[in-house]
């Protein structure tokens, strides 16, 4: 990992939250520098001025709001890593469509800010290694924002990020889906459709109308004589596979 001290941006047009974020994230030892923006057009100002290594951002803010600035910010020859901030999780799945690192929720707290500049961090030095190899910027961001999924987290409704391996399967449930990951069951918006359409490249099938699974996850495939048959995956977990998607399940796990 990258160990230089991060330049970072924060921007939100409500004084108060750009205090306290300027406030946690200048007590952090991987920052070395922390400028505030109190509108996104004085935001896009600054960006062109100073290469920041990140720029954490309010979602919601008047006239230019954190998507639209972050649509700009990506149109940048080296643009920083975004990590935008919103006391509203319905934000949490567009905000991922940018490209962005983390969602935090308000009222952020070190540890949850301190995460986030983990992931800047690391961010940053596959950015300087691709750069050193001559590999595109673009390529690069898109690996990197794939690798992960957006979820709530039940029992404190919290937004929380999972890696993209260490989901197991997802089951639809009514307009949500359940992803259920090493580190337990949560609930993202979306579709089946949407999980195969980011991950189908990576392993991830359609097994059922009902449930998409991970095929590098799963340890055994259970066939029933009525041409059904059940995965299970590695935490012991199964999965039904539908008729129709048994003939294309073995050719995908054939050695």
């Amino acid at each position: 990992m990258n160990e230089h001290a991060l330049s970072v941006l924060a921007v939100d047009d409500e004084p108060p939250a750009l205090e306290d974020l300027a406030r946690i994230l200048r007590a952090s030892a991987r920052v070395s520098e922390v400028e505030t923006a109190a509108s996104g057009q004085e935001a896009i100002l600054k960006a062109s001025q100073l290469n920041y290594d990140a720029i954490f951002l309010d979602v919601r803010m008047p006239e230019l709001d954190g998507l639209k600035l972050a649509r700009v910010l990506r149109a940048f020859t080296r643009p920083p890593a975004l990590v935008f901030v919103s006391a509203f999780d319905t934000s949490a799945v567009a905000t991922f469509e940018v490209r962005a690192l983390d969602f935090l929720m308000k009222p952020v707290t070190q540890q949850r800010v301190d995460e986030a500049l983990d992931r800047v961090s690391a961010s940053v030095a596959a950015s300087d290694e691709a750069h050193a190899r001559g590999d595109h910027p673009d390529a690069v961001e898109h690996v990197r924002s794939d690798e992960v999924i957006a979820v709530s987290n039940v029992r404190d409704r919290s937004v929380r990020l999972l890696s993209r391996r260490s989901v197991l399967y997802a089951m639809a449930y009514g307009d949500y889906l359940r992803v259920f990951a090493d580190s337990g069951r949560y609930l993202m918006r979306g579709t089946l459709t949407d999980i195969e359409r980011r991950f189908g490249d990576h392993g991830f099938m359609r097994v059922h109308r009902q449930y998409v699974v991970n095929l590098r996850r799963v340890v055994e495939v259970r066939p029933f004589a009525n041409g059904t048959a059940l995965v299970v995956v590695e935490n012991g977990g199964t999965v039904p596979v539908a008729r129709r998607h048994v003939a294309a399940l073995r050719r995908h796990l054939r050695p």
